[in-house]
């Protein structure tokens, strides 16, 4: 286990370790997609890594302090456009998922809202529950105690379906919206060079072990969604999320700490 720097510790390892079958790396959204927009990397994601397969989404959801006077995604964007500049709004940090989907947010629907970092997602859950800030784009998981205990009032979920923990909450691209999405997700990578056959043997063991089995339900109930993605669907999910979310990151001119 090789943590640290958003993933990249452990994925200049993977980059550089031999094609063999006997080295894989769990890469998440930041370590694929966001780490190489925002700085210099000691590898190229495209040249060094291969995609073996995607396995779940963890998608956002739009959850505001109950304080807060608006009880639908349509309802805060013009309660944000009414008092501009004045509600906050918590991430997980500078140049978290949490923080670039926050940004495409504001963008589509033209709201000026204050971004307030925290270290980590259930401290920015923290500070919509406690008031410190008015609302968040947490992930599901971290936020389901907040939700159960009413200190905070989910409004939309940033899948383009429901999810089915919480059927009663509207998607934000059903909600005026159209097309707004953003997640965080998981996969699993290998060297570049590593033999057809052995990706493909992994990704079937995957899919048995982990996508078709008990698992599953486990995922699910936890506030994720699965994916099942194979290398080559994977490689093209890869390219359009690093296109989309490096348009944000210049366009809100995100920079690292």
């Amino acid at each position: 286990n090789r943590a640290g720097a958003g993933g990249t510790i452990g994925a200049d390892i993977v980059a550089k370790a031999p094609p063999d079958g006997y080295t894989w790396l769990v890469a998440t959204s930041s370590s694929m997609v966001v780490n190489p927009a925002m700085q210099k990397l000691p590898y190229d994601v495209e040249r060094d890594l291969a995609p073996v397969t995607q396995i779940s989404t963890v998608p956002f959801i739009l959850a505001v302090h109950p304080a807060v006077q608006a009880k639908t995604v349509g309802e805060l964007i013009q309660l944000a456009k009414s008092r501009p500049g004045k509600l906050s709004y918590a991430t997980s940090g500078i140049g978290a998922m949490s923080h670039l989907a926050m940004e495409q947010f504001k963008y589509m629907a033209g709201v000026n809202l204050v971004h307030v970092p925290f270290r980590g997602a259930p401290a920015a859950v923290i500070g919509v529950a406690s008031g410190q800030v008015a609302l968040a784009l947490p992930n599901l998981p971290p936020a389901l105690p907040a939700m159960k205990s009413g200190k905070a009032r989910v409004i939309g979920i940033n899948s383009l379906k429901r999810s089915s923990l919480m059927p009663e909450v509207p998607t934000v691209d059903e909600s005026g919206m159209p097309g707004f999405e953003s997640a965080n997700w998981n996969g699993i990578m290998a060297p570049a060079g590593t033999p057809r056959d052995l990706v493909m043997k992994l990704h079937d063991e995957i899919q048995r072990r982990v996508i078709k089995s008990e698992l599953r339900e486990q995922l699910i109930k936890d506030g994720y969604e699965i994916a099942g993605l194979g290398p080559d669907a994977f490689a093209s999910f890869m390219q359009a999320e690093t296109e989309k979310w490096a348009r944000v990151i210049k366009l809100a001119n995100i920079k690292n700490d």
